[in-house]
């Protein structure tokens, strides 16, 4: 099914009527009003004026279309933050960021706690049980622009109130950060300081904990708006619109308290944020990297316990990315069929129309800003629409075969202390995504120690922090585990551990990494054996009684296998990660097809899917007449058939 997000507010009233018709005759179900509207709902202090939400509801309502309403708390009204200063987010160099745009607010202001319940609580007792009311969306993007970790005085309170808790003393906290290091001991916690603005780098142990405590701070604020939304509006589901490569808070604490996940598909956009170099930004300007949204539609799916929704969908060009070109003509269609085949609910689109003011007002919609033409994108939609009516209600999405461990202090630790300056976890789990794909496979996101026993493949490309439970899961795996570099290599305190790493991978792997080298970029250190090509960025000497199936050009351990657990000792480059995959699968007695780069295949019950985001036709491997599409994946297109 289709959505959209409207602006009620941002639009003639005599406008409202019209666009909901319209809609309705796009395909389009849902509708997402709200989640900015907060000085529209409230004026002045305790003077609200619902009239106008009133009617677009009931107009919207009465057209058939299915409300979800967003609570407004991203952006606090201007007379909210002159009463409360104290609630705006301090950046790490000390200077306040201002009123204006948004998401200005810190989760540490209990000012704005108080005034978030306040506003959540009218907002759902008005209206949680209006009768085209169907969901929620609370807040908006968690943490975007770089508002997870603020560094100001309500910070730090909250901050040392977190470090009481979590050590009692401060004798057990200056053990667990080693603050004999550099006489960084304090006598009491009052002494705490934020970990930044020091000379150099601050302790990485209080960093990785500042970061804990801020990622908890956003799953409790969460969880706050979602207590009070199901108190007064029984029935009704609870989602957040997560992000793209965003990994400054931790999405499973978060997803444990929805009813499903939802995120927002910039494909275009996020070529421009996540690190590739400029040939396949080249490459893949106007398409996307046929990997981008599907790797969080899968890591989405996971955080949503099976169930997600794209709630934004790129229709057109962006207005936020370096460069913001036009999709090339097909890919909103194909995005919108390729969420569903990786089991989304419902795919909505952003937005209905381009606004023609303020900062968004190069963003495209569905429609152009003098009214109800529709753009190139809208079009797009319209045969969306026609193609899931075709298609009927579609089979469920079975577990797949493979799974990925994503651990998001994964990224902290390796943020914190990156050892080499292009050591990025979000882009090594990508790459290992992006292998498995090339392979035809389908790939589950799980969170460090949820159940892998019925996974036949389980890749956990960095996780340098086992917990005890990601350790009785490991072990439990009945299947192949294969892991990447830095695994097991600190403790929950950011320390080496003492058996040196991997820690508690020793027994599993029977192998010890006595030392660990980050590579300029243009050096490569050979790789031979069950794999070939080389090692980048990164490498480790390994000691090790299991069987070695690969050597760098040394004669040391790249990569090494004890029972079912392999352990790969280095970044590898894309020959040698290919030729580690396709190892892997053999091991594991998974059947794969090599794919072109271009070309992603995806199945949700007994239908397959298959996605071309290049520009020549692709034979796919079925016989008899596909469902919808051609024999021939045309390009920027789509085929789907029944297995």
């Amino acid at each position: 099914m289709l959505g959209v997000c409207y602006y009620p507010e941002h639009w003639p009233e005599d406008w409202w009527a019209a666009d909901a018709q319209c809609m309705r005759e796009l395909g389009i179900t849902y509708v997402r009003i709200g989640e900015f509207a907060w000085s529209r709902y409230e004026p002045r202090r305790a003077e609200f004026a619902w009239g106008w939400l009133d009617r677009a509801m009931n107009t919207l309502g009465g057209a058939g279309l299915k409300i979800v309403l967003g609570t407004p708390t991203a952006t606090p009204p201007k007379w909210l933050v002159d009463e409360f200063p104290g609630l705006t987010p301090i950046d790490e160099q000390g200077r306040p960021r201002g009123f204006g745009s948004r998401r200005h607010y810190t989760f540490s202001s209990q000012a704005y706690w108080r005034e978030s319940a306040r506003i959540v609580e009218a907002l759902a007792e008005r209206y949680g049980q209006h009768a085209a009311l169907v969901g929620w969306q609370t807040d908006n993007e968690y943490g975007c622009h770089n508002t997870v970790l603020s560094w100001g005085a309500e910070d730090l309170k909250a901050f040392r109130a977190w470090l009481r808790r979590n050590y009692q003393s401060p004798e057990r906290l200056n053990e667990a950060w080693g603050s004999a290091f550099w006489s960084m001991e304090v006598r009491s916690f009052d002494e705490v300081a934020l970990p930044n603005l020091t000379v150099t780098e601050p302790n990485p142990a209080a960093r990785l904990d500042y970061w804990r405590f801020q990622s908890e701070q956003v799953a409790a604020y969460d969880r706050m708006q979602c207590d009070i939304v199901r108190r007064h509006s029984p029935g009704r589901w609870i989602t957040h619109n997560f992000m793209g490569f965003f990994n400054e808070f931790d999405h499973w604490q978060v997803g444990d308290h929805l009813d499903f996940a939802s995120w927002d598909s910039y494909p275009i956009g996020l070529v421009e944020r996540f690190p590739f170099g400029d040939a396949e930004r080249e490459r893949w300007q106007d398409t996307s990297h046929p990997d981008i949204a599907p790797f969080h539609h899968d890591l989405y799916r996971g955080v949503g316990r099976g169930r997600f929704w794209v709630m934004e969908q790129q229709p057109g060009p962006v207005n936020w990315a370096p460069w913001n070109p036009a999709p090339a003509r097909g890919m909103v269609r194909l995005w919108t069929l390729e969420a569903h085949a990786h089991g989304a609910d419902v795919v909505s689109y952003f937005r209905w129309r381009q606004a023609s003011f303020a900062q968004e007002q190069m963003h495209a919609g569905l429609n152009l800003p003098n009214s109800h033409e529709l753009s190139p994108g809208g079009r797009e939609a319209a045969i969306a629409a026609n193609d899931l009516a075709r298609l009927g209600e579609l089979p469920a999405t079975a577990q797949a075969q493979v799974a990925i461990v994503y651990d998001y202090e994964a990224h902290w630790i390796t943020a914190i202390q990156p050892h080499g300056v292009d050591f990025r976890y979000p882009e090594l789990v990508f790459r290992w995504y992006e292998a498995i794909r090339r392979l035809g496979l389908d790939v589950d996101f799980v969170a460090p120690g949820a159940p892998l026993e019925n996974y036949r493949l389980v890749l956990a490309p960095s996780l340098p922090i086992v917990s005890d439970g990601a350790e009785r899961a490991l072990v439990a795996a009945t299947g192949i585990v294969a892991f990447g570099p830095r695994s097991g290599s600190k403790t929950r305190h950011f320390s080496i551990p003492e058996d040196l790493p991997p820690g508690p991978l020793q027994r599993l792997l029977n192998s010890r990494v006595t030392e660990v080298s980050s590579l300029r970029p243009g050096v490569k250190v050979g790789i031979s054996g069950a794999i070939c090509g080389h090692a980048e960025r990164w490498r480790e000497q390994v000691e090790t009684r299991a069987e070695t199936l690969a050597t760098f050009a040394d004669g040391a351990p790249a990569l090494i296998v004890e029972d079912n657990y392999l352990y790969l000792a280095c970044w590898p480059n894309v020959d040698a990660l290919s030729m580690f995959m396709a190892l892997l699968c053999r091991k594991a007695g998974l059947s794969t097809i090599e794919l072109p780069g271009e070309v992603r295949l995806r199945r949700r019950g007994d239908l397959t899917f298959a996605f071309n985001y290049g520009e020549t036709p692709w034979r796919a491997p079925f016989s008899g007449q596909p469902l919808l599409g051609e024999p021939e994946v045309v390009p920027r297109n789509f085929t789907i058939w029944r297995s």
